[in-house]
């Protein structure tokens, strides 16, 4: 077995992510749905997987590469799907705890420090929690869930068919 099928994966996961960061660009400005701080922080997660992603598929890499650019790619997955997580957990707080515990972004931007502001972000805020549109009953952080967790899954597949051929074991010194 070559490695271009290390290839492929990897133009594999730029092209899902492209479509993914293309569909919230949609809803942002198509459908007009204003992205929280942690929807923010998601695209940041999700542009530097596909960036990853598309120079993995334009490099080529041999067997050490694949490597680095497998765990890099999977890395920024889990920390998209850390935050997702982190979303869909404030979305299932009942509204009237929310908007007693949390200020909203724009009041944090405007009153608080860039440090405080980021810190009470991840906490969560009154804009994290609103559920403004979904699909087959999921919202946007949980359809960004599932992309990350379907990511990683793809990553360890791509290594565990590279570690477990037999044939790609002795190049890999």
């Amino acid at each position: 077995m070559s490695l271009a099928p290390s290839r492929s994966l990897f133009f594999l996961a730029f092209m899902a992510g492209a479509l993914t960061l293309g569909a919230s660009f949609y809803l942002e400005f198509g459908a007009s749905l204003r992205p929280c701080f942690l929807c923010q922080m998601q695209r940041v997660f999700l542009a530097a997987f596909m960036l990853i992603n598309l120079l993995g598929a334009l490099h080529n890499p041999k067997h050490c590469a694949v490597y680095m650019y497998g765990a890099a790619s999977m890395g920024c997955a889990l920390l998209g799907a850390i935050t997702a997580v982190r979303q869909v957990l404030l979305q299932n707080v009942a509204p009237d705890q929310a908007a007693d515990c949390w200020p909203s972004l724009h009041y944090m931007i405007e009153n608080l420090s860039f440090w405080q502001a980021l810190q009470l972000t991840v906490k969560g805020t009154v804009d994290c929690v609103d559920i403004n549109w979904t699909l087959f009953d999921l919202s946007l952080p949980e359809w960004s869930l599932l992309f990350f967790v379907a990511m990683l899954i793809l990553g360890v597949m791509q290594f565990s068919q590279l570690l477990l051929n037999p044939r790609l074991r002795a190049f890999r010194h």
